[in-house]
This record gives structure tokens, sequence and C-alpha cells, in this order.
């Protein structure tokens, strides 16, 4: 599709709280399925009447919830159904990428829904961009993190594969270069929801928090805020004045 003659880095920021999985699914994919429909419509126009459709970036946290990607495997799912309705889970087999995850309270949630058109056309571009977004939040509490050469997400220890723990997690779609699904940032949820599952299909690395690696309580809406002015900064997006996010 041919990028658009006059970009638009504007993004409306929301901030959903905690909500329902299918619920916020079904919210971002109308909110992707519109991007592109705009983009469609307006591709036959003359250039000169062309413009970009604005993004969305939904913060947001989740009861507790698994979803298996599209190339993930449902025997990572370690428990049955009658113990997902004990745990108080659901599951749900998704459209992203990647494998098998958690999300639950105390985890940050992001969906960027995003038209590439307005920033560059790579999808890796785009999952290293978030995931400097999440190294730099960390650094500013104190946590070394990075990358492991192959595996998608951040990492601490990451210069040692034994001791390695994953802090946050990623897997995104994109369709004419319009992208939905995100990454979960783990700020203080209950760990022990990890262990009845293969993380990303991994099962030979641990999984850590923001709290865990600091040994107390942390606020949730101070990281949103970081976290916020680095993926703003990163990608040099305009915060649409209609944005309803109360850390801005």
């Amino acid at each position: 599709m041919r990028m658009h003659k006059n970009t638009n880095k504007n993004v409306l920021i929301e901030d959903l709280g905690l909500v329902d999985y299918q619920q916020t699914w079904d919210y971002q994919t109308e909110l992707f399925n519109s991007i592109i429909e705009k983009k469609i419509a307006l591709r036959d126009l003359p250039e000169a009447d062309q413009y970009a459709p604005a993004g969305y970036l939904l913060l947001c946290e989740h009861p507790h919830v698994y979803t298996l990607g599209k190339s993930g495997k449902r025997g990572n799912l370690l428990i049955s159904e009658s113990q997902l309705q004990n745990a108080n889970a659901t599951y749900h087999e998704i459209n992203r990428g990647g494998d098998i995850t958690y999300h639950g309270p105390g985890q940050l949630v992001g969906y960027p829904i995003f038209d590439l058109d307005n920033y560059f056309t790579d999808i890796h571009k785009y999952l290293r961009f978030l995931e400097e977004a999440i190294i730099r939040t960390l650094a500013e509490f104190g946590i070394s993190a990075g990358r492991i050469d192959g595996l998608t997400g951040v990492w601490i220890e990451f210069e040692n594969p034994v001791n390695a723990r994953k802090i946050c997690a990623m897997g995104v779609k994109a369709s004419r270069w319009v992208t939905m699904h995100g990454f979960a940032l783990n700020v203080q949820p209950d760990l022990s929801y990890f262990k009845n599952i293969i993380p990303c299909g991994i099962d030979d690395k641990a999984v850590t928090s923001i709290a865990e690696e600091l040994g107390k309580h942390v606020s949730m809406q101070e990281v949103k805020k970081i976290l916020v002015k680095h993926i703003v900064d990163l990608f040099e997006i305009r915060i649409d004045q209609l944005s309803k996010i109360n850390v801005l």
C-alpha cells in the first residue's frame, strides 16, 4: 500500500483500567479495522486529498487470563478446564504472533494500534522500539534490562542465559502496516499464575516483575506515566488532545 503523502503521528491514548480481555480484544479489533478501512477508502483519492488516520494506544490491566498466539501450542497451557475455573482464569486463542502468555491484575498491558506508514514500515524495528521503551522505563526504576538474541521481549540478566528472567512479553499482529496486540509488562502481578503455563513456549527461563526485582510495592500509575513518555519520545508521537489518561 502506498504511504500517505502527509503522515499523522497523532495518537489517542486511553487508560481503560481493569477490563475484561474479550471486551478489550473486541475494542482494539474495531479500532484496527477502522484504520484499515480508512486507508483502503483513501488510496483512490487524489494524492492531495489523502490523509493518514490517527493511531491509538490502549493501556489496561486484565482479570486473570491466558492467551495463545497463532504459532503457539495448546499443550503449553499446563492446567485443565476445571483448574482454570478454580484459578478464576479464562483462556483465549487469538490472532497475534507468539505462543502462550498470562495477563492479570498488576500487569501493565499496552495495545498500540499504529499505522506504521506514519513511522516506518518495518515490523522488526517496531518491536525493537517497543522493547526499547520498556528498557528505558525499567532503567528509571534502577533495573538493568535488555534483549536476548532470537527471543522477543525484555529480560533481566539478559547477558546471562542461565539467570535470565522475562519481565515483559510481546506479541503483535499487523495488516496493511496497521498493528494491534502489543506488550505485557509485569509491574506487580501474582507471578504464581505463570506456573500454569510454559511462558511463550520457553521452558528454561524464569519470569519476574518490577516489584519482585525491587522487593517493594510499585505504583502502576508511575510506571504508566514513565512508559508513555518513552513511547512518545521514541515514536515522536503527538498526543491527541482527547486522550483519556490521567498520568500525562
